[in-house]
């Protein structure tokens, strides 16, 4: 009979506000205590099945299916339902970023069954997994939007101003435009237009088809290939065009143009000099002096 795999847990602060901590556990075994946070505990479970009790209701969070957010100075437990134990990803989001009345509608259900919800919360995991900061922010606003709906009852949308929304994403996109080095994050460019994240990033999204951090991504990049062609080495260009490092700069390059800042430096010197064409048989037109 094979072994279950070792216990494993990964945590790290991931630097952006709003996130506490981000954890990665597998536990064959494991059940852990009655405890609380002091932060809201968002998690999916990728393998296995939790049973837990919270305040004294008993629910459980099974692999592949919606996600889990517990309240914070509410006490839970969790143990594995089946001999094989779990997997599951959990992202601590600080006090501030739900309302506290929120609090009693997530102990009475704290399960919340949207599998569109499921991928958000994993592509959040994703980018601060991969230090991908403006993408986990961006990713962190439509999550805490969608959540927030959901705890509300999801009353019906309200209709969009298709007017005001092209205004906004073009008012965006000019002051992105303006200094894509030091574009300020989408908190940030939401509040100087008077607007929330979310509605800020759907507004850019339904007008050019693109979140406001991946356009950013997009004109970094293409003012480190310039600097890249003009000789400048990789982690100096990496900086100077507003990558966190080199690391990052060569993610986002690799999965634009499928090579990396290196070899794409490189490719210049092949293609200084013109090719040099083998003559088979083939006729070539060479006008005389002064015809056209």
């Amino acid at each position: 009979m094979p072994s279950a795999p070792p216990d494993r847990v990964r945590a790290w602060d991931p630097g952006i506000a709003g996130i506490r901590e981000v954890l990665h556990a597998s536990w064959a075994h494991h059940s852990y205590p009655a405890h609380t946070h002091d932060a809201w505990t968002l998690l999916i479970v990728d393998d296995g099945f939790i049973g837990y009790d919270v305040a004294r209701h008993r629910d459980r969070a099974d692999a592949g299916v919606g996600v889990t957010l517990l309240p914070p100075h509410v006490t839970h437990d969790g143990h594995p339902l089946t001999s094989k134990g779990f997997r599951k990803r959990v992202v601590y989001l600080e006090e501030s970023v739900l309302p506290e009345h929120f609090i009693g509608r997530c102990v009475d259900a704290p399960f919340v069954p949207d599998p569109l919800l499921r991928q958000s919360v994993s592509s959040l995991d994703r980018a601060l997994s991969a230090h991908d900061l403006p993408a986990a922010e961006s990713q962190l606003a439509l999550v805490t939007d969608a959540l927030q709906w959901h705890l509300i009852g999801r009353p019906g949308a309200a209709r969009v101003d298709a007017t005001r929304s092209a205004q906004i994403a073009g008012r965006a996109r000019e002051l992105l435009d303006a200094d894509p080095i030091g574009a300020p994050s989408v908190t940030a460019l939401a509040d100087r237009l008077g607007v929330g994240p979310a509605y800020l990033i759907r507004c850019f999204t339904r007008e050019f088809a693109i979140p406001p951090h991946r356009y950013v991504t997009g004109r970094r990049l293409d003012l480190a290939r310039r600097r890249l062609l003009d000789g400048e080495p990789a982690a100096s260009v990496a900086v100077a065009t507003g990558f966190y490092d080199q690391a990052h700069l060569h993610r986002h390059f690799r999965r634009l143009l499928r090579t990396t800042p290196g070899s794409y430096q490189a490719s210049m010197a092949q293609s200084v000099d013109p090719p040099s064409w083998k003559m088979t048989g083939v006729s070539t037109f060479i006008p005389s002096e002064g015809q056209p």
